[in-house]
Order: structure tokens, then C-alpha cells, then sequence
């Protein structure tokens, strides 16, 4: 072989290593560094929390369009333990995330990032969608009960259980039968029954626990008011968006308008992005 060739193949052989190198820490080195940008201020990573009966996919066709906006984000799995508890997990969640966050909260969603966010100096925007936003005292069941419209309460179906230490719990499902009507009244029966089938059970003790916290004091929100929501009552929302000084958008949904009106729910979550890297 001559000194040209040889050189060559030294050229070939270090370019695949450093290829090889690339693909083995590139993956690590994004999850550490994801919503960075190389030039001008940090993009938003977009924490979405769901609610209550569901789970992370949920939000998918939200997803799907802010990813082709090119955000980052992550949908994070709401344990559904009770408030304290679920707060503490997404406040983990929080912590992994390097740099500035939008953090989005569906139903119940909204009332554990309220409380998750307390003291999170990453979280420079709250989004509620459809949301429960309880103050710093607040018991959800009294929060819920304030304004009339709301059909959930005899929707619910309980279930006895246990913790892993033997504690007696008690787990709540939405009835199959009214899930349709009282949660998602303008989204397609297909969808809706695959819901209700692969609902998640929320423990009772999210309605009776006192919420410690109220992010929405310090750190700026967006809220969309749902008003054809039969879960969470139109009036109860307005008023929650209104002490909170959010910017409010209202549209004609369901309490699911992460399916029915998924365009807006993304628009609204894109202006909140907007306004922290502004």
C-alpha cells in the first residue's frame, strides 16, 4: 500500500470512529441539554401534566402539533396518588429539565402543576387547559362545588384498594356509560370509549387533599376556558382565570379539548413559549 492510500484509509477509519462517537453521546448529550438553541435565548422545553382517568397520550394530538412547531416536549405520567403526592413526582420531572419550562396542566393537571411549580425557578409560564386552579388552602372537592354545572360527582364509580404497605385506599373511575356525555361530548365515539377502556383510576384523597400552593401568584399564565364543559364548570374555570390575571382564551368544547379543539389548546401553548423567549 502507498503513503497516499494509507493516509486515506487513516482519514476514512477516524472519521467512523468520530461517527460512531457522535451517535453513542449525541442522545445523552440532548437529553441533558433539550429546548437549548445555539443562538439567542434558550426555546422552552413544554411540560404537559394530565389529568385525571387518563395518562400522558392524552395529549397526543397536541403533541403532534407542537412538535411540528419544533418544540420540545414531554409529557409527563401524573402518578394520580393524590395531590401532594403527584406534585412532588412532576416537580421531579421539572428538575431533569435543563433550562426554561412551559408547564401545562389538563383538569386535575392544572391543580398539581400549581403546586408543583412553587419554587421552581425553571417554570417561566403555566398553561390551563380545561383546569382545575386551586389557591394556596383550596380543598378541590369545596373548589369544584362553588358553581353549579358540573356532572361529574355522580359519574364517578368507587373502588376499594390498598397501598403497597397494606393502607386502605380508594380509587376512582369514571362510569363508562357517562364518560361520553359529562367528559368529552364532541369528540368521536371511537375515540371516547377507547378512553373510558384505558382510563386510570385517580385515588379519592385528590378531592379531600388541602393545596399548599398557588404558582399562578408568581409566574405568568394562559388558561382556555372550555364552555361546554360538563366536568369542570365553565363559571368555575372563568373565575379561577380571572384571580389568576391569566391570558384567557374561550372555546366551544367539551372538557377534552386536547381532541376536539387540539389546534387551539397548541396555539395557546405556542403564545405562552412565545412570551419566554421573547
Amino acid at each position: 500500500m502507498n503513503e497516499k492510500s494509507s493516509v486515506r484509509r487513516r482519514t476514512i477509519m477516524a472519521a467512523g470512529a468520530a461517527a460512531v462517537t457522535a451517535t453513542i453521546a449525541g442522545p445523552q448529550q440532548g437529553a441533558v441539554a433539550a429546548g437549548k438553541t445555539d443562538d439567542g435565548p434558550s426555546a422552552p422545553t413544554i411540560v404537559l401534566v394530565h389529568g385525571a382517568f387518563a395518562d400522558g397520550s392524552s395529549w397526543g394530538p397536541v403533541i403532534e402539533r407542537l412538535q411540528r412547531s419544533g418544540h420540545h416536549v414531554v409529557a409527563a405520567a401524573n402518578p394520580l396518588r393524590g395531590l401532594a403526592a403527584d406534585a412532588a413526582h412532576v416537580r421531579g420531572v421539572l428538575a431533569a429539565v435543563e433550562g426554561p419550562v412551559v408547564l401545562v396542566g389538563h383538569s386535575y393537571g392544572g391543580a398539581v402543576i400549581s403546586e408543583a411549580a412553587a419554587g421552581a425557578a425553571n417554570v417561566r409560564a403555566l398553561v390551563y387547559v380545561a383546569a382545575f386552579m386551586p389557591d394556596a388552602g383550596e380543598v378541590l372537592g369545596e373548589l369544584a362545588a362553588r358553581f353549579p354545572g358540573s356532572e361529574l360527582q355522580p359519574a364517578l364509580t368507587a373502588v376499594p384498594g390498598s397501598t403497597a404497605d397494606g393502607q386502605p385506599t380508594l380509587d376512582l373511575y369514571l362510569d363508562r356509560n357517562r364518560f361520553r356525555p359529562v367528559f368529552a361530548a364532541d369528540v368521536p365515539g371511537t375515540t371516547t370509549r377507547l378512553l373510558a377502556a384505558v382510563q386510570r383510576p385517580l385515588s379519592a384523597s385528590a378531592f379531600t387533599d388541602t393545596a399548599t400552593a398557588a404558582a399562578w401568584r408568581t409566574i405568568p399564565s394562559w388558561n382556555l376556558v372550555a364552555t361546554r364543559d360538563r366536568g369542570i364548570p365553565p363559571a368555575l374555570q372563568r373565575f379561577q382565570a380571572r384571580r389568576a390575571r391569566s391570558h384567557t382564551v374561550e372555546v366551544a368544547s367539551s372538557h377534552l379539548p386536547l381532541y376536539s379543539r387540539p389546534h387551539e389548546v397548541a396555539a395557546l401553548i405556542r403564545a405562552a413559549a412565545r412570551s419566554v423567549t421573547s
